[in-house]
């Protein structure tokens, strides 16, 4: 019975895009480090939004003891990549989900949501964390103009 219930909280989850690991820079003799990677929008062709986040290391979490606690705060920056393609996308205010990755093991995840705004011709991308218990007010965000009237 619990495999089954498992199993249908995991299907009515999204699907979000894989991220792809571009770079790794160490901040410090701990091992801390600001991971970059590469999420491209599953539905929309041509898109690619970079992504950095501070990864806490194995020392420095024993050596402060927050064991469970990661920074929130991530940048993006999305751009053109290859001629766009606009798939079936959620155009309501609300946005959707592109992309998710767990930040810890208490609930919190980083995520991207992407929002379309039409009457400026604009894809709108927002990297957040999410927590169970509430929400982190460090965000950033990253625009793609879509300049031909012929790609949707």
């Amino acid at each position: 019975m619990k495999r089954l219930c498992l199993a249908a909280m995991l299907a009515a989850l999204p699907l979000s895009a894989p991220a792809e690991e571009i770079g790794r820079i160490g901040v410090d003799w701990t091992g801390n480090d600001i991971i970059i990677e590469a999420v491209h929008d599953p539905e929309v062709e041509g898109v690619t939004c970079h992504i950095a986040y501070f990864d806490r290391s194995f020392l420095d979490r024993i050596s402060q003891g927050n064991w469970f606690e990661d920074p929130s705060n991530a940048s993006i920056a999305c751009r053109q990549t290859g001629p766009i393609t606009i798939g079936d996308i959620d155009r309501s205010p609300e946005g959707e989900e592109v992309f998710r990755e767990r930040r810890s093991i208490v609930f919190k995840s980083l995520r991207i949501k992407r929002i379309y705004d039409e009457p400026n011709r604009t894809l709108i991308y927002l990297v957040h964390a999410r927590e169970l218990a509430e929400g982190s007010a460090k965000m950033a965000i990253s625009t793609v103009p879509l300049f031909n009237a012929g790609q949707e």
